[in-house]
């Protein structure tokens, strides 16, 4: 097993010991988007997170996650982004109409009303939207997780641990659709070795931030089977 962890918050990330080797076409799939492209993207700066609707201590687990999975992609953080405070912006809400009363949202997500109105009709739990920089890397990202039943009765790790990792890189929708991104051993949610590797192999330094081609999912699958899948 292999641990990333996020100093000073006392959370770690556990990944599990490497399964089957990764091929290019599942890596491909992780950033398949809805219109059918292939759209990979990672941050381009250092992350500077801000939680909204949470007390002190999940403040502090929701962050100790965030730390931890930035450590295991060997990417940074900071206290302040130059252009934008807080550049990751996480909001935990009990209903989607809460959104209708954040101030400042429209020039983030557009049309909040419409928004809300889908995230109800579509009964969706949580939702993402990332913004990017004129090379296509990620400048800022907004999380937004309504806490129904079923994400109410995680452990506070777990589910900061799953956004940590959806914030991380831009993932296609259906990127864990088929094998989830944690898993559970001895009772405690960990990340899987393969998709520990594939998220360090996308902040390698010498493939590009950003990439439409989907021959770049090959690069990728090439530094995740030197890695063995593993930590």
């Amino acid at each position: 097993m292999a641990v990333a962890r996020g100093p000073g918050r006392g959370v770690d990330i556990w990944a599990e010991a490497a399964g089957a080797a990764v091929q290019a076409g599942e890596v491909e799939a992780h950033f398949r988007h809805g219109d059918g492209g292939y759209r990979f993207a990672r941050w381009g700066r250092p992350i500077v997170p801000v939680v909204f609707g949470v007390d002190d201590a999940t403040l502090a687990v929701v962050k100790g996650a965030i730390e931890a999975v930035v450590a295991l992609a060997r990417h940074r953080m900071a206290e302040t982004d130059p252009d934008l405070g807080a550049n990751l912006m996480l909001f935990f809400l009990r209903d989607w109409e809460e959104l209708l009363a954040v101030p400042g949202l429209a020039a983030m997500l557009g049309d909040v009303p419409a928004l809300v109105a889908r995230l109800n009709a579509q009964a969706a739990n949580q939702y993402r939207s990332f913004r990017f920089d004129s090379g296509g890397a990620i400048k800022a990202g907004f999380a937004f997780v309504r806490m129904d039943a079923a994400l109410a009765a995680l452990p506070a790790e777990t589910l900061a641990l799953g956004q940590a990792v959806q914030m991380i890189l831009a993932w296609g929708e259906g990127a864990f659709a088929l094998r989830p991104a944690l898993a559970e051993v001895r009772g405690v949610a960990v990340l899987r070795a393969p998709v520990a590797a594939l998220i360090r192999a996308g902040y390698d330094a010498a493939l590009p931030a950003a990439a439409r081609d989907p021959s770049h999912a090959l690069r990728l699958a090439a530094r995740v089977a030197v890695q063995g899948g593993a930590g």
